[in-house]
């Protein structure tokens, strides 16, 4: 590996469909993944793999041929691991302030039309998190229609956190993370897989203090422990 020190800033990678609709092709949908990873990981899991889906759906609408009404524009962020830096930044720069509300807003905030982030691993598409917003349930449901027996089609009113739709989500701007099967082919991620991971947190939590009960109980007498 090389580390290149010419340039120490970080930047995000965006590219766009120009809408065609003369009334409509200043607004904007975005798709978008973050490309960054940790240091010490590979990172194809977490997050080349939804940087590649999101390229692959763009390149798709662009082979198509169809004109595009509205804008559709793909974002690849940085710094997703330190804390949604990327997105933060983009939001900021693009609507206002990602987390006041109150701050004033951008021209570019009315003319946002949706924001769709995959960042949950490789597994198959499962559904989608409409984080309280109740009215595009049904739009949602029915694009998933035809999808339903590969297994997708779950739509829930829950919220989802802890990746880049959650700079667009608050300032209050329409984003959604879809829910993704888990690697542990036992649970989907966004509800139903953080109740397994807790179980098993508080499983191998046990496993643990049993595990130190034995050998506290096998030492010999008089032996004093340290490092507690």
């Amino acid at each position: 590996n090389t580390f290149y020190d010419q340039d120490l800033n970080a930047f995000n990678v965006i590219a766009e469909i120009p809408g065609s609709d003369p009334k409509l092709k200043e607004e904007l949908v975005m798709l978008a993944a973050h490309f960054d990873s940790w240091h010490a990981r590979t990172g194809a899991t977490d997050n080349a793999a939804g940087s590649a889906v999101m390229m692959e759906a763009l390149r798709i609408l662009k082979a198509t041929g169809l004109p595009m009404k509205r804008t559709v524009r793909i974002a690849l962020w940085t710094g997703e691991e330190q804390g949604l830096l990327g997105s933060r930044a983009y939001v900021r720069s693009t609507f206002g302030s990602p987390t006041d509300t109150t701050a004033p807003q951008k021209p570019a905030y009315d003319k946002f039309s949706g924001y769709f982030n995959v960042d949950n691993g490789t597994g198959k598409i499962r559904g989608v998190s409409l984080q309280g917003n109740a009215v595009v349930g049904p739009i949602f449901t029915d694009w998933m229609k035809p999808f339903n027996s590969m297994g997708t089609g779950t739509v829930t009113i829950r919220n989802t956190g802890g990746t880049d739709h959650g700079s667009f989500d608050g300032r209050r701007r329409p984003a959604l993370q879809v829910h993704q099967r888990s690697s542990r082919g036992d649970c989907e991620l966004g509800g139903a897989c953080i109740v397994t991971v807790r179980a098993e947190i508080r499983r191998l939590h046990h496993v643990g203090r049993e595990s130190d009960r034995t050998s506290r109980q096998l030492e010999p007498s008089g032996v004093e422990r340290r490092g507690e």
